[in-house]
């Protein structure tokens, strides 16, 4: 017991909040697991991969907005992950779920399968881009601005 005394001190910390909306992440990432996979991998020439490529995503000037978005309004058109080319369709979640559960899926993905991301997404962040109204079509102009493929 003594042993993982420090890892009980750590859990005490983490606040209550936290632990649900990551499990809540993880209870939505249910509905995307079809096409993006357990594990995140995607399915080759399908649908793409997260693992690996959230943090890419994160790292580009505007990244973050961007993909609140995808979750929000879907992404039309053809794209290009880890060298694998995908001309697919991702629906769009908006009408179906909350800030706090986009925010919360988004957390989910973004430090899964060994992706890091130092900041935590919020409801305020999703709320913002709510507000713009966006098409598939637009987001995936977004995309392009942002550099990736």
């Amino acid at each position: 017991m003594r042993k993982y005394a420090h890892l009980l001190a750590w859990l005490l910390l983490v606040p209550v909040a936290f632990t649900q909306s990551a499990q809540q992440g993880a209870t939505i990432f249910q509905q995307c697991q079809g096409c993006h996979q357990p594990g995140g991998t995607g399915l080759p020439g399908v649908f793409p991969p997260l693992a690996g490529h959230v943090p890419e995503i994160l790292a580009a000037k505007g990244g973050r907005e961007y993909i609140i978005n995808v979750l929000l309004y879907g992404l039309t058109g053809q794209i290009s992950v880890k060298g694998g080319s995908y001309n697919g369709a991702m629906p769009a979640f908006g009408a179906q779920l909350k800030d706090d559960q986009i925010a919360a899926v988004l957390n989910y993905i973004s430090t899964s399968w060994g992706n890091k991301n130092p900041k935590a997404f919020t409801a305020a962040e999703v709320k913002a881009q709510r507000a713009k109204k966006l098409t598939s079509a637009q987001v995936y102009e977004l995309r392009k601005k942002l550099g990736l493929k």
